[in-house]
């Protein structure tokens, strides 16, 4: 089954295309990519949590002895120059997006969908900000695309910037070092290092899972609202027969 699900989607999706593709070059690849995902709004279907982990796995000594990923991982400098630059990445992505969308949110809520920007993506992340205030900043960052859009409706909505500031340092933490980390001490145990592919898709499968919630119980809230419209609609009919007769 995870074979299976490794298969599926575009190679970009994948963290390894990117450390293929960039060569040398790869961190400051990853480094642009975790700052595009994290507020301009064309970086929403970037793959930034599976890099994060990925990256942080390359940086651990088990990478670098591998014959699989060890040339990955000799494009990488420490790990203590991978952490910081990360967060700085984050939270300065989320800046740039709180600033775009100050200036010209208005706009971006009247734009036209198009291949890669869809209205419902932004009225998600305005939802996702209207239902946690100013705490959806941290939590966003947890949730594929909400984290890019949220930043953005933040900015459009006036949120008070020196609030923003304090969630977006602290989110930027707890994911952009949080995640890497976890990649680097997780691929020292023999099992994930020997399988880190599917350790890769059970953490995307995890990232994913609140927003395949919201759509169960988005499905779920619209079929028992037809189902209640059918049911007063059936009500009103039998009372208009009982009136007629």
């Amino acid at each position: 089954m995870l074979s299976f699900l490794l298969a599926l989607g575009p190679d970009f999706l994948k963290p390894e295309f990117w450390f293929d593709k960039a060569g040398a070059a790869a961190f400051w690849v990853v480094v642009a990519i975790i700052f595009a995902e994290s507020g301009l709004f064309f970086g929403f279907f970037l793959p930034g949590d599976s890099l994060l982990f990925f990256t942080g796995f390359l940086t651990s000594p088990a990478a670098l002895d591998s014959a699989t990923f060890g040339e990955f991982a000799s494009h990488l400098p420490s790990i203590w120059v991978v952490l910081p630059v990360l967060f700085v990445a984050a939270v300065a992505g989320d800046q740039v997006g709180y600033v775009f969308g100050n200036k010209v949110g208005g706009a971006l809520f009247k734009r036209e969908d198009s291949r890669f920007f869809k209205q419902e993506y932004l009225v998600k992340a305005h939802d996702f900000f209207e239902k946690h205030g100013p705490k959806s900043i941290f939590l966003a960052r947890f949730v594929p695309i909400v984290r890019t859009f949220t930043p953005i409706v933040a900015g459009a909505s006036d949120m008070h910037y020196g609030t923003f500031v304090r969630w977006n340092i602290l989110g930027g933490f707890v994911w952009a070092v949080g995640v890497t980390t976890l990649g680097h001490f997780l691929g020292q145990i023999g099992f994930i290092r020997d399988n880190i592919e599917y350790a890769i898709i059970v953490l995307v499968l995890i990232s994913i899972s609140p927003m395949i919630i919201e759509v169960l119980r988005h499905r779920r809230a619209r079929a028992r609202a037809i189902d209640a419209d059918a049911t007063a609609q059936t009500s009103a009919d039998l009372v208009s027969g009982d009136v007629d007769t």
